[in-house]
């Protein structure tokens, strides 16, 4: 899932404030993120995941779907003791703060959400940095972490998140479509994380 800072035109867009409550708890968000790398999996799969007990994680299941954001993976039908899930979009998510900023309790669950994504994406890079002596050197030669400080323009810089989307679908279809032609050696799910607000000071 994605928030305003890089909106992808290519994925589903949260306008239901409902549920977008459904990310104000970290679990989910946890769950959802597990499943975009995993593909699919059950309760049980996630819960040994995520550290959790299966029944807690078959309650935030349910709330994911009910809202849409997960659905049953076909093809388990032989498997009746637990069902498979996966995302309903392989793209994932997106949200525009415009679309809630006009009642009092929608910035409150923007808020909210936001600051979870905040906590989910630090803690994810600093498991990479806890973990980067156990990856292979062309790895830890690639990865990167940047900060640029331009002196932009509110138009200016919604015209530079626009272009940084672009970019970043290019680049997510272009692994998405050696995966699909069989290209997946010495391929990792990347995380490229990018904020763009202003500040002074």
């Amino acid at each position: 899932m994605e928030d305003d800072q890089v909106v992808p035109a290519f994925e589903p867009r949260i306008t239901d404030l409902e549920a977008l409550k459904v990310f104000t708890h970290p679990l989910r968000i946890r769950l959802y993120r597990v499943l975009f790398t995993s593909g699919e999996a059950t309760a049980s799969h996630l819960a040994d995941q995520v550290d959790e007990a299966v029944s807690l994680v078959s309650y935030h299941l349910r709330k994911l779907a009910a809202h849409g954001f997960i659905v049953e993976a076909p093809g388990h039908d032989g498997d009746g003791r637990e069902r498979w899930w996966k995302l309903s979009s392989e793209h994932g998510f997106n949200f525009r703060n415009s679309d809630f900023d006009d009642r009092p309790e929608g910035v409150a669950v923007l808020s909210q959400v936001t600051r979870q994504l905040l906590a989910t994406r630090g803690e994810r890079y600093e498991r990479y940095l806890n973990e980067q002596e156990s990856w292979p050197k062309e790895w830890t030669e690639a990865a990167f972490s940047s900060e640029f400080m331009p002196r932009l323009t509110a138009a200016e810089l919604q015209e530079m998140a626009e272009d940084i989307g672009a970019l970043m679908r290019r680049w997510s279809r272009r692994g998405n479509d050696a995966v699909a032609a069989g290209d997946t050696e010495g391929r990792e799910h990347v995380s490229v994380q990018m904020y763009g607000f202003p500040h002074r000071g």
